[in-house]
């Protein structure tokens, strides 16, 4: 089934990271046939500057056929930019299948012939034990995401992973809102604003001492996604993080844990001097992909017996000097 595909740019670094994944699906994507949206944020009251990207970004993006497509932010914006991927699901055509993903994203296979359903949405599994966060006086897990699904009226014990034990982060449902797709991206975005706004606006008494900043995006999502009946992704989904995507989220974590060909993919998509004299403005790539360093921030692993936490990885290349961002 055809979809479209949404990803944020913005002034700064993510007009850079958006034209590398446009860039990146236009070269191993063939079979993606939808409309390629590049959401972007208007100047407007909730920023403190102009968030469009630059024209010369702009005229590369519209090169390789994707839209940018204008939103106004009514709930978020600088306090919360984060908050640009649940206001910029209205700039999608309401009732056509969608697939949101981060900008710091790079397509390395042709997703355009995963078989999603969209009747059942979901999200990347590709998380950690970000959020809740323990804490000594803390509930604990099953009273904190209990408390959110009674507050919009979800059933919770249907969202529990029974194969994990209790108060184990891995029974409840939790994304990585890297990525996430359904059938309709009117009625997904509008119960994400207002699960996220009714969240931040006037959380249940139990999440208290629980930090929502940055993780209010992935908190609302397997709310979300519940409602609308969907759930954890099955293996037909597994390319997405994988051989077909990969969230480098830092140029310096891909080269650092990135596989040969992923590396590889990045390295060819940023060579042709169309994409490159405007990559080359962005420090980070400049000194990543043009100048070496990524290559050198390689050979401080063995990607074969990587640091099992992701700080010792960065410490090792911060202290290295090509830590960029």
């Amino acid at each position: 089934m055809p979809f479209n595909i949404m990803i944020v740019g913005q002034a700064g670094r993510l007009q850079y990271e958006a034209l590398l994944f446009v860039a990146s699906l236009r070269a191993k994507a063939p079979g993606f046939a939808g409309r390629m949206i590049v959401a972007e944020p208007q100047p407007g009251p909730r920023w403190d500057h102009d968030p469009r990207m630059t024209p010369d970004i702009k005229a590369a993006l519209a090169a390789l056929d994707a839209e940018v497509q204008p939103f106004t932010n009514t709930h978020f914006g600088q306090s919360y930019p984060h908050g640009n991927k649940i206001e910029g699901l209205t700039t999608l055509p309401a009732d056509e299948p969608f697939v949101f993903f981060d900008s710091d994203t790079l397509i390395t296979g042709d997703i355009g012939n995963l078989a999603f359903d969209f009747d059942r949405p979901s999200a990347s599994m590709n998380r950690t034990a970000t959020w809740p966060v323990e804490e000594l006086y803390w509930p604990g897990y099953a009273t904190i995401w209990k408390s959110l699904y009674d507050k919009f009226g979800l059933d919770f014990a249907s969202s529990l992973d029974l194969s994990e034990p209790d108060e184990y982060w891995k029974r409840y449902l939790y994304f990585n809102a890297g990525w996430f797709f359904g059938a309709d991206p009117a009625a997904f975005g509008q119960r994400f604003a207002d699960y996220a706004v009714a969240i931040r606006d006037n959380a249940p008494p139990e999440l208290v001492i629980q930090p929502l900043d940055p993780w209010l995006d992935q908190v609302a999502l397997p709310l979300v996604i519940h409602a609308m009946g969907g759930g954890r992704p099955g293996p037909e989904l597994d390319g997405l993080d994988g051989g077909l995507s990969y969230h480098y989220r830092f140029l310096p974590l891909l080269y650092a844990c990135g596989t040969d060909a992923q590396v590889a993919t990045l390295e060819e998509v940023c060579a042709p001097n169309k994409v490159k004299k405007l990559l080359k403005q962005h420090d980070p790539f400049k000194r990543m992909v043009y100048q070496g360093q990524g290559q050198k921030v390689r050979a401080l692993f063995d990607q074969n017996n990587l640091p099992h936490r992701e700080q010792a990885i960065r410490n090792r290349i911060k202290a290295a000097g090509f830590w960029k961002r």
